[in-house]
């Protein structure tokens, strides 16, 4: 039976109304500064823990529970004859539920402007302790961490002749050491992201994630998936607005992920379309509806079924475009109210609002890889070569035009599947030779998918050319001008080529493999 409880929590939801059903019940309720006097307020009998104590809270607060009354009362077996004696000699009653939940450091930290002292002063040290304690000697103490959790208690309670079950004590308990994991984690990287300025790799990783939701199956239907968020300032898929569509699958966020990174290389208005986590066309313009009117061109048969991502925001001619072709997901950080109407007559579109993509904010952390038994960890590639200040290494130099043609191909090519060719003008993707052994059979692949001319245009590559014969192909196809990292031991040979054919080529010195 429970007799007493221990109730000290910071976020304050629902807390009256569990706290009147269990004074109903004849429990006590012991209790510390706010939550005490909320409870007090609402007509609820409380004893404060500094009374059953004897010992005043001190320090500003950061001394009110740690006291062996109460992690005596928590701590002591029931079933142990010597525990329950040694209480009993020590004037210590037991605790029966601990609900608590702890200081909001996730909430103070994501604050514009937040201190150190402030970031300091929320990290909690006692709440953690009783959870802690609690749950440990689960069997005999029922502990509640989250509010969502109030009511199922209560009525378990009343259904079960004032207690609740081994499995619910269990799983609470679980639930508390999840909880606390990962507050934990939290101060972990908040005073890591303190000291390290530049990319670091702890010794130690531990990541703060949460649930977002259980999704349908993972990659294919056998397997089961979730997706969870990462405590960030940054860019952020899963804080995404949903506004209207099925359920986003596991293969959604990919592709999602895909675009979005893709989208928020350019400063013009652009649209990018990704099939099976590749583009498949991408371009810009000057309204949204010409930016996808472009890119759908690129590759149609590819856009169906896609994801599609606009770095400004769509409005109702894009929609009326967009609902002609089968569509997964398209996401902005913005759509009118006319397009969503549009939009609302195809309502198995999911449509992502996602609105702070146009303050270029890069995804916090790192981007990381699962291997089997352990975990890759790199930066987000990031690297921004400026294409138009660079000087080629060949006879000719490239046009003005050649240089925008060449500046995004070389955006897009980062997002593309290695080995990545990619035929561009300036304003659009024309052929995208994806995920080859070779070089020179992307060259050749992107040259079958284009479905228009491309001649005159011109090739990013994301890695070297090893040999010539990934030139000789660009050629035969009317390709004027080659950027490309460099780095092989036939750059000579490479660059001798590209000047037989009078082509113009800029070596960048950094690739960009995507694996």
């Amino acid at each position: 039976m429970i007799k007493r409880a221990l109730i000290s929590v910071s976020d304050k939801r629902g807390i009256v109304d569990f706290a009147k059903e269990l004074s109903l019940m004849g429990i006590e309720i012991l209790s510390t500064g706010g939550t005490a006097k909320s409870l007090r307020d609402a007509g609820i009998a409380v004893t404060e823990v500094s009374d059953y104590t004897g010992f005043p809270e001190m320090l500003d607060g950061r001394l009110k529970t740690l006291h062996p009354k109460i992690h005596g009362g928590l701590l002591a077996r029931r079933s142990n004859a010597k525990d329950m004696d040694d209480i009993q000699r020590h004037d210590i009653k037991p605790i029966d539920m601990v609900v608590v939940n702890l200081y909001p450091f996730e909430e103070t930290i994501s604050k514009p402007g937040v201190t150190f002292e402030d970031a300091i002063e929320n990290i909690d040290i006692g709440g953690p302790t009783m959870l802690r304690a609690a749950s440990k000697n689960f069997q005999d103490v029922i502990v509640v961490v989250d509010p969502d959790d109030y009511p199922k208690i209560i009525d378990e309670i009343k259904s079960s002749n004032g207690d609740i079950s081994r499995e619910t004590r269990l799983n609470l308990a679980k639930k508390v050491f999840a909880h606390t994991a990962r507050y934990d984690a939290l101060i972990a990287d908040y005073l890591t992201s303190i000291i390290e300025k530049e990319p670091y790799f702890p010794e130690y990783l531990t990541i703060p994630l949460k649930r977002v939701s259980v999704l349908r199956y993972g990659e294919n239907p056998q397997q089961k998936a979730a997706i969870y968020r990462e405590r960030n300032s940054g860019i952020s898929l899963p804080d995404a607005k949903v506004l209207q569509g099925k359920e986003m699958s596991f293969n959604n966020y990919l592709d999602a992920h895909s675009a979005l990174m893709l989208i928020v290389e350019f400063d013009k208005k652009a649209c990018a379309i990704i099939k099976h986590n590749n583009p498949c066309g991408v371009a810009i313009g000057n309204t949204a509806r010409e930016a996808y009117k472009k890119a759908e061109k690129a590759d149609p048969i590819s856009a169906f079924g896609g994801v599609v991502a606009f770095n400004t925001e769509v409005d109702a001619d894009a929609a009326k475009e967009m609902v002609e072709l089968f569509l997964e997901v398209v996401i902005a950080p913005s759509f009118t109210s006319d397009a969503l109407e549009i939009f609302s007559k195809k309502p198995n579109i999911r449509l992502l609002e996602l609105s702070n993509m146009l303050e270029k904010k890069k995804a916090a952390s790192w981007d990381m890889k699962r291997i089997a038994g352990g975990m890759l960890v790199q930066d987000w590639d990031y690297s921004d070569e400026d294409i138009m200040k660079m000087k080629a290494v060949t006879k000719r130099q490239p046009t003005e035009d050649e240089l925008e043609a060449l500046s995004f191909a070389w955006k897009v090519c980062k997002h593309v599947k290695s080995n990545a060719i990619v035929y561009a003008f300036k304003d659009r993707t024309v052929g995208i030779g994806i995920g080859q052994t070779k070089r020179v059979y992307s060259a050749k692949i992107g040259a079958m998918n284009a479905t228009e001319p491309i001649k005159g245009s011109v090739v990013a590559s994301d890695g070297f050319f090893p040999f010539r014969d990934g030139i000789d192909v660009l050629h035969e196809m009317g390709v004027t001008a080659v950027v490309q990292p460099g780095g092989s031991v036939k750059d000579n040979e490479v660059i001798q080529a590209a000047d037989e054919y009078g082509m113009a080529m800029i070596i960048t010195g950094t690739r960009h493999f995507r694996h």
